[in-house]
């Protein structure tokens, strides 16, 4: 639940557009056998209506909508943290009873509770609800309300951040929804709805035309965005982009402007990545996310700049995707691919430019063969790539339980850090049988580092391990001291 700003182009800024109160190796989305691809079934949409002239008649998708695209409300509750208060009277006045001083004392202190809104998605008549990671990630409480007004307690199933979607549910039945359409489809200058909540305007729906396609702009790891003129403004988040036939082609998230409101430009995401990201949560809990194992750019930026160091560069395309960086033992490496190819198609779809790419892998999993046709000293080749997750292999991955870990943790305190010489580190404040517990570690331990990143906040905590879990040899390597301040190393072999 945050409201996310990035710098583009001077001062004009991406705003993901919740209205929150506060404020590359390809990794796609994608194991192997058709019992380990589960494959969303969604319901079928209605033929668009025409009138006479040509024109297209959207009140249909639009009264088809409205009912499936619903309010959410985030609470994300205010953390408490123990402040050391010093006496300001007690240099002033010293010691005048003899009682040896005026001690600084240890006070609790509650943040107040964050709160946000944004919308969301029914995809299904029993209550799963897709939106964005940025208006439910890290919420405490979640509150769904219906355009008839009903109102539900909502759960998170499993949020992404690398493409900022998520999946809810709520207690329901025979609920409203809509229809999944083919984004791959869309042709610029379509006509599309976006309908959301903006600025707490229940139901709103707004029209325009789809403006560009797998539009890439930096905010999320993974992103092939829908560019719309429709309008799109804070609490559209997590709402739905709708063709003329009432289908969802995107969720939309974020928009373009230098004044925090609409102003022309809206971005959603495609229907084509966020199919394959919702099937993983809803089975999974997290995204089985393939990776082909290279850094590259579009190939029109790297032509433009070597010119701009006075170089002439001819692949004998200008359209695909320029491989600067093969990974080591990645599956790019083993089918053949080098630094300096450009990759035109993956698994027989043209791809232009980098987010194409990503858009291309993100509908596969670890373990598919895919095709991928690049081109090396200006002659067309093929290779035959089996994807590979994170871990390099071709295995479901599982999300970490950090009750595994069997700890309870808070930031040291200020009397702490002075008294031991640190700026940084969490206090294991309580423990019980958990891998923590095994390696030797004792309540009083004092957690600095894990895997060479500082811990200062159980956030950090809770994303080292999220990260090891998802990294080729899944091991914390934390740098600790002990109750007796002795420096002191473990190890936790995430799959023992």
């Amino acid at each position: 639940m945050k409201q996310t700003t990035k710098n583009w182009i001077g001062a004009v800024a991406l705003i993901c557009a919740s209205s929150a109160v506060t404020g590359a190796v390809v990794k796609s989305s994608v194991a192997s056998s058709e019992a380990n691809n589960p494959e969303p079934v969604f319901p079928q949409a209605a033929p668009s209506a025409a009138v006479a002239g040509g024109l297209v008649d959207l009140t249909y998708a639009a009264e088809k909508s409205v009912d499936a695209v619903v309010y959410i409300k985030v609470t994300q509750a205010g953390k408490t943290q123990r402040m050391t208060i010093q006496d300001p009277f007690g240099d002033f006045f010293g010691d005048i009873f003899g009682f040896g001083g005026r001690q600084p004392q240890q006070r609790e202190y509650k943040e107040p509770d964050r709160h946000g809104a944004g919308s969301g998605v029914i995809i299904d008549k029993d209550g799963y609800i897709v939106t964005n990671n940025h208006v439910v990630g890290g919420a405490d409480e979640i509150e769904v309300k219906l355009n008839d007004n009903r109102e539900f307690k909502g759960r998170i199933i499993g949020t992404d951040e690398t493409t900022d979607l998520a999946l809810i549910k709520i207690d329901g039945k025979d609920l409203p929804t809509l229809p999944i359409g083919n984004s791959d489809e869309l042709k610029l200058g379509q006509w599309v709805l976006a309908v959301g909540n903006p600025l707490n305007l229940t139901s709103t729906v707004t029209a325009g035309i789809v403006s560009a396609k797998g539009r890439g702009l930096g905010a999320n790891g993974i992103e092939s965005f829908i560019q719309t003129d429709a309008a799109i403004n804070p609490g559209n988040s997590g709402g739905a982009l709708v063709n003329e036939r009432g289908e969802l082609v995107g969720i939309n998230a974020m928009l373009y402007s230098q004044t925090g409101s609409y102003s022309g430009y809206g971005f959603a995401i495609p229907t084509s990545i966020m199919n394959k990201v919702v099937a993983d949560l809803k089975v999974y809990g997290t995204v089985q996310r393939a990776v082909l194992g290279v850094k590259g750019v579009d190939v029109t930026d790297y032509i433009d700049s070597e010119k701009a160091k006075g170089n002439e560069v001819d692949f004998g395309t200008v359209k695909g995707v320029y491989v600067n960086q093969i990974i080591d033992a990645s599956a790019a490496e083993e089918a053949g691919l080098e630094k300096g190819d450009v990759i035109t198609k993956f698994d027989g779809k043209a791809v232009g430019k980098m987010s194409e790419l990503q858009e291309a892998i993100s509908q596969h999993r670890p373990g598919d063969k895919v095709s991928v046709t690049y081109i090396r000293g200006k002659k067309e080749r093929n290779a035959s790539v089996t994807l590979r997750n994170t871990q390099g292999n071709t295995k479901v991955m599982e999300e970490v339980d950090l009750d595994d870990m069997g700890v309870q943790l808070k930031p040291i305190t200020d009397e702490e850090k002075k008294s031991l010489n640190l700026t940084y580190g969490l206090t294991i404040n309580a423990i019980r049988n958990g891998k923590l517990k095994t390696v030797g570690a004792t309540k009083g331990t004092i957690i600095l580092e894990v895997n060479d990143k500082k811990m200062n906040t159980v956030e950090d905590w809770e994303e080292a391990v999220k990260s090891a879990n998802q990294s080729p040899d899944r091991t914390l390597w934390i740098k600790a001291i002990t109750p007796s301040g002795r420096k002191a190393s473990y190890v936790i072999d995430l799959n023992e």
